[in-house]
């Protein structure tokens, strides 16, 4: 069973890494909302990064945001760097949980889940890098397990609304569910909406290193998983979709992978039968189409040489059409913003075979919820880190680095999201 109390060598239930960055300072905010749902109704937190005058406007900021004055005095501050892996060391022995918002992961992740493992503290990322969360899987699976360490990685927007919601249409249908297909949507008011560019960085060297990802894939030596039920067919790069109602490209990021980890672990700890997955996001009308090609050829190009990632990165708002940008969105861009994941599910009624004939039987569900980036992606990374708090025992039985998916299975993270605005329903 995970350890989850504190203690006087380990007083902070949760510590947030890298709180003054463009995701860290939302996630303070979401922390300080929540601290009634902590052990026994009361959390104990302290933020940590490198620079204490910037921690301390960032909760300065908060207490603005939240009218909790109380948020300057109460909650500590740890001064930790990357670079520096003593200062890691202290500060994840002071902690239950560590928050880790500094990314790109692929540069920065690895000393933090190093110190996590050595120094007993839980580690929850929001990354969206394939190649960092199977690297670690890879590096650090028996250490964590070891140690009853939990590494849990993907616990934003990438990957908790399309890995939980897998899961969660499975548990809704009646029989075996063999198959999903997800379908992102985002919306957005009148003042339209942007990503922060260290999203737009981890993309440009996740691209330009992807031929790693194949090798580091091939060290674990997975047999396939086994396909129950009619085989999945995959759509083309660019289709118009019945289901959204609008044209439509395979999704980019982390989902289909770390979608595909929880269903070996599933079937590996628990015999589960896998559910296959396609992922696919939306992109709207023909005039987007004409813009995603467009900027879709020049980061081909530019990505494979160093000058162009240089480009790409010095120059995000160019070369993405405005959908990335140095300075993030606004406040009132992220209010008017939200997602929602359409999930079409096949399989077999109960008493159905199925190695016999069609899928007999569909399901519809939704996951949708506020704005992705910075209003679910914190509200999803600290219900996630919660959900270890207070629900040790519905964990895995032994520590190591697990999808949210693998980890959180057995818990009841799906009705923690509902009550904060990421909702999970049957259509």
């Amino acid at each position: 069973m995970a350890r989850v109390e504190t203690s006087s060598s380990r007083p902070y239930h949760m510590v947030i890494f890298g709180a003054s960055g463009f995701t860290g300072q939302f996630v303070v905010e979401e922390v300080a909302r929540t601290v009634s749902e902590g052990p026994k109704g009361n959390l104990k937190w302290a933020v940590a990064g490198r620079s204490k005058q910037k921690l301390e406007k960032v909760l300065e900021q908060a207490a603005g945001v939240l009218s909790k004055p109380e948020l300057r005095s109460e909650v500590d501050i740890i001064v930790a760097d990357i670079e520096e892996p003593d200062s890691l060391a202290a500060m994840c022995k002071q902690a239950v949980v560590v928050l880790n918002c500094v990314g790109p992961y692929r540069f920065y992740g690895e000393p933090m889940v190093k110190a996590c493992v050595e120094n007993g503290a839980h580690h929850i990322d929001i990354s969206g890098e394939p190649q960092f969360l199977e690297r670690m899987q890879l590096n650090y699976n028996g250490q964590a397990a070891d140690k009853g360490v939990y590494i849990i990685g993907s616990c934003g927007f990438d990957s908790i609304p399309a890995d939980m919601g897998v899961l969660y249409t499975r548990d809704q249908f009646k029989g075996t569910l063999t198959a999903v297909e997800s379908f992102l949507t985002i919306g957005s008011g009148e003042d339209g909406g942007c990503i922060h560019d260290g999203t737009w960085q981890s993309a440009i060297y996740g691209f330009s290193d992807s031929q790693k990802l194949q090798s580091l894939r091939r060290k674990f030596n997975h047999k396939p998983l086994p396909i129950v039920g009619s085989k999945l067919r995959r759509r083309g790069n660019l289709f118009f979709s019945n289901e959204i109602q609008q044209y439509t490209v395979p999704f980019m990021g982390s989902d289909p992978s770390v979608v595909k980890r929880t269903q070996r672990f599933l079937v590996d700890e628990y015999q589960a039968k896998p559910v296959q997955y396609g992922a696919y996001a939306g992109i709207g009308g023909i005039g987007n189409i004409v813009k995603l090609m467009f900027a879709g050829m020049m980061f081909w190009f530019l990505v494979k040489f160093s000058f162009g990632r240089n480009l790409l990165i010095k120059h995000p708002e160019f070369f993405s059409f405005g959908l990335f940008s140095k300075a993030g969105p606004t406040r009132k861009q992220m209010e008017a913003s939200s997602f929602q994941f359409a999930f079409y599910g096949v399989g077999y009624t109960e008493g159905q075979d199925p190695s016999q004939g069609k899928p007999n039987a569909k399901i519809r569900t939704l996951v949708q919820g506020p704005e992705c980036g910075y209003v679910a992606t914190p509200i999803a990374m600290v219900q996630a880190a919660l959900t270890i708090l207070n629900e040790p025992t519905a964990l895995p039985k032994t520590g190591g680095v697990y999808t949210p998916g693998a980890a959180f299975a057995k818990t009841t993270l799906t009705d923690r999201l509902n009550k904060h605005g990421i909702q999970f329903s049957v259509v």
